[in-house]
């Protein structure tokens, strides 16, 4: 692998890390999502970064970056844009949405009606908007970070399970530790490092990085390894629906990312299990009798994992 490459990578982590303390794991998976041009969850409580980190990313790699605050009233056109009859031309001009980033974040997702979440999940498919007909490619690369509070249901309307399956992956940061908060309030005792935050690389770097990603060596055994850790969710007895063959694909494709980030141009197994929760527990739906005996998705990946083992 590029060495190149590779220093571009660990100097974006390091840059991200200026403004995130202490969280280098979430960093490194999101960076991950980058590399395999998926679109990422990130499930946690309020106030522990999460609009920071993509802030973050978006400026290390001197991106174009947008916020979608989700409420109730947002509409699929504040989303795709709309079409405006210009009476000058006699013409109707078409108006950019939200959507027209190559970074964007939509923050608070599940607050928003179903129908302005399946806008925004129909561009993160297709890398397109229509409006009245005529197409229109997003910037690229493009990425899409989703936000929701994990404990908060009041007004809130839940992503259904076809929706949840076109996230790459979900990561939480969760809470710093003693230390590491107190390092936090020393560092934006006068202002937020994120306003002085400077580019470490730029968007054709990253899309240099993802071709190569592309290029990483999965073997036979590793492919069948992953396609047997995937098709153990859907026999398990305690999950309802298992993993999607796009669950397959998006952990094949992380795996690659993890290998490479990890100066490898090969699959090892350590690959496939540490990319295995982030990309497949979102995906699963428990089964009644499971969330009654407090097994979780979570649980039930990581018993999967133990059981499954690399030929």
């Amino acid at each position: 692998m590029s060495e190149k490459i590779n220093a571009m990578l660990q100097s974006v982590v390091e840059n991200v890390e200026k403004v995130i303390i202490g969280k280098r794991e979430s960093i490194e998976m999101a960076l991950c999502s980058f590399l395999c041009e998926g679109h990422v969850l990130i499930e946690d409580m309020p106030g522990v970064g999460k609009t920071s980190l993509v802030s973050a990313l978006a400026k290390s790699f001197d991106a174009s970056f947008k916020r979608i605050q989700f409420t109730p009233d947002i509409l699929p056109s504040d989303i795709t844009g709309f079409s405006m009859f210009n009476q000058k031309t006699g013409e109707f001009d078409y108006h950019q949405g939200a959507v027209m980033s190559q970074i964007v974040l939509a923050d608070e997702i599940n607050r928003t009606s179903p129908k302005t979440q399946a806008a925004l999940l129909e561009v993160m498919e297709e890398n397109q908007v229509t409006v009245d007909g005529k197409t229109y490619a997003v910037p690229q690369p493009f990425i899409v970070f989703a936000t929701q509070n994990p404990i908060e249901y009041l007004g809130t309307y839940p992503l259904p399970e076809a929706q949840l399956d076109r996230f790459f992956m979900r990561i939480s940061m969760g809470y710093p530790d003693a230390a590491q908060e107190g390092q936090m309030l020393t560092r934006f005792k006068e202002e937020s490092p994120l306003k002085s935050l400077k580019p470490v690389a730029d968007t054709s770097q990253l899309q240099e990085a993802q071709e190569a990603a592309t290029k990483i060596t999965v073997s036979d055994e590793m492919n069948q390894y992953i396609v047997n850790i995937v098709r153990a969710t859907r026999d398990n007895s305690d999950i309802a629906l298992g993993g999607s063959p796009r669950a397959s694909l998006c952990l094949y494709k992380a795996s690659q990312a993890w290998a490479m980030y990890n100066r490898r141009d090969f699959v090892i197994p350590d690959d496939v299990l540490k990319m295995a929760l982030p990309v497949l527990e979102h995906r699963l739906v428990m089964k009644q009798e499971a969330r009654l005996r407090r097994i979780g998705a979570k649980q039930a990946v990581e018993g999967i994992l133990k059981t499954v083992r690399a030929t």
